[in-house]
């Protein structure tokens, strides 16, 4: 009997159609072996849970409060008046992030946890954006691994928790890249390029030196070989957005003092860099397909993120000092991503051999990644971490103080202490000052002259000191400093001393016969 079959002549009837067996773990083609996926939603929310729980866990850090963060905590309780006079002194370049926070602070109240959180719920977006990043360019699980990564980074792990803008900076860094390759995509509209310019200029806003993410754009966009429209857009907006910062940048400039303390670039400082631009380079090389220009993929994205803003860096850095990996945290939005790609390329080489066992590969990976970097989170986690702790000098005060006492800085900077917990101090007179930071506009305050602070002194009977523990204080390095220092040592003597924390207090009396400043 004969028949047709897909119009060829057979000669038996043509056989029943067979259901479709489902595949448990993975879908076999003529080209690839892949195991079964998690869903999109998951893949993006994963990383940013995965992300903000550990920014939660030990969020305050045992109550501490280190000197950068105090910077924060002092400005965010003043008013907007008083905080645009200070940025026409100080700090301009943090200045839409000390008025965010003197939101935050006016709206919750001032503590340790409303100062972090900010940090904490940005970094849990760039974690999201990343593995967005990661499922549309190289597969649901390098997304998913990206993102998971992202979180465990050391350096993450630190700024993850910091009442500082870093965090912030990431967040927008990783908006901005995704809303990048949406565009590449062809998927986006003139609606999408706005976006992209007011979120690099937010991230500019927030540390001008995040505007080291356009020329990483700019790569991307001369690997994938983007077309003249296109590339005439990213350029318009790149523009819009450099202009809308160029003032902060101009205006910093009258301000560079505060960066005076940052070292000149040494060789050694390069060995974290190159070990970061080594592992991305590797994760680049096992994107599939093979990465190469005209086609966007997660090299052409994740290894200019990350290795342009580590080398425009090092570049300004032999111009005048700034290398501190903070100002280029952003740049690790790009190793993560690359870090997800080898993660997706070995659950693939797994599934061709043992395809139940794919779905493991990421969860093995991940509990080795965390049982390794478990002594870094906890480090991380605990008050040593930092250089010092305001609250725990704070604490001091509250009981070596007594009625009558006066209270001195050394450096003037130390007066953050007070400025962070003023009910510590109550009591207590601040005898070096002349204006307070409020007034002068400064993070510190402006100090009497030599004689008038030594004046000040020889009229009391107890005084407690601020200063810097031994291991991280400096010699006097200014008349007023040495001022103190010298009556210090001269017509007092030392009763109690406490040191926790990077802080010292000292209390001072007066020695026996000790001259009054009149001289009698």
């Amino acid at each position: 009997m004969q028949g047709r079959c897909g119009g060829l002549r057979v000669s038996s009837p043509c056989p029943a159609p067979q259901p479709l067996r489902k595949a448990r773990f993975f879908v076999s083609t003529a080209h690839t072996v892949r195991p079964s996926s998690p869903r999109p939603l998951l893949v993006r929310s994963i990383p940013a849970l995965w992300t903000f729980a550990l920014g939660l866990w030990g969020l305050s850090r045992q109550d501490s409060v280190w000197r950068d963060e105090a910077a924060t905590w002092q400005v965010a309780c003043r008013s907007t008046a008083e905080t645009v006079h200070m940025l026409g002194n100080v700090d301009v370049v943090h200045g839409l992030y000390y008025l965010l926070m003197h939101g935050l602070f006016d709206l919750f109240g001032p503590g340790t946890t409303v100062l972090r959180l900010p940090s904490v719920v940005a970094m849990a977006m760039a974690a999201s954006c990343v593995a967005a990043l990661g499922h549309r360019l190289a597969g649901p699980w390098a997304g998913l691994g990206g993102g998971l990564a992202l979180g465990l980074l050391p350096a993450v792990q630190f700024y993850l928790q910091e009442g500082r803008p870093y965090a912030l900076v990431a967040a927008g860094a990783g908006i901005s890249t995704l809303l990048l390759v949406t565009l590449l995509e062809g998927r986006g509209r003139a609606v999408h390029w706005v976006a992209y310019g007011s979120t690099v200029a937010l991230g500019g806003l927030l540390n001008w030196l995040s505007l080291m993410i356009l020329p990483a754009h700019l790569a991307t966009l001369l690997w994938t070989r983007a077309d003249r429209a296109t590339a005439r857009r990213w350029t318009a907006a790149a523009v819009a957005a450099a202009a809308c910062v160029l003032p902060l940048v101009l205006f910093s400039r009258s301000q560079s003092a505060q960066v005076s303390w940052i070292p000149p670039l040494t060789w050694h400082m390069l060995i974290g860099p190159t070990i970061l631009l080594v592992i991305g380079c590797a994760g680049a090389l096992l994107d599939r397909p093979r990465p190469r220009t005209g086609r966007l993929s997660a090299a052409a994205v994740g290894l200019p993120l990350l290795a342009v803003p580590q080398l425009g860096l090092v570049g300004l850095s032999l111009i005048q000092p700034l290398f501190l990996d903070r100002y280029v945290l952003f740049s690790l939005l790009g190793l993560a991503l690359l870090i997800g790609v080898a993660i997706g390329a070995a659950v693939e080489a797994v599934a061709r051999r043992r395809p139940r066992a794919a779905p493991w590969v990421l969860p093995v990976v991940m509990a080795v990644a965390v049982a390794a970097l478990l002594p870094q989170a906890l480090a991380k986690r605990s008050p040593a971490s930092r250089v010092d702790d305001v609250l725990a000098a704070a604490g001091d005060i509250r009981r070596m103080k007594k009625p009558g006492d006066a209270v001195l800085f050394i450096p003037a900077a130390r007066r953050d202490t007070r400025l962070v917990s003023p009910d510590a101090f109550a009591g207590l007179r601040d005898i070096a000052l002349a204006r307070g930071p409020e007034e002068s506009g400064t993070l510190k305050g402006t100090e009497a002259r030599p004689d008038r602070i030594r004046a000040a002194m020889l009229a009391q009977r107890r005084i407690l000191l601020v200063t810097d523990a031994p291991g991280v204080a400096r010699p006097p390095a200014t008349e007023r400093e040495r001022a103190k220092t010298s009556v210090l040592r001269t017509h007092f003597r030392p009763v109690a001393d406490e040191q926790a924390r990077g802080r010292r207090v000292t209390v001072y009396e007066r020695r026996t016969g000790a001259l009054h400043p009149s001289g009698n």
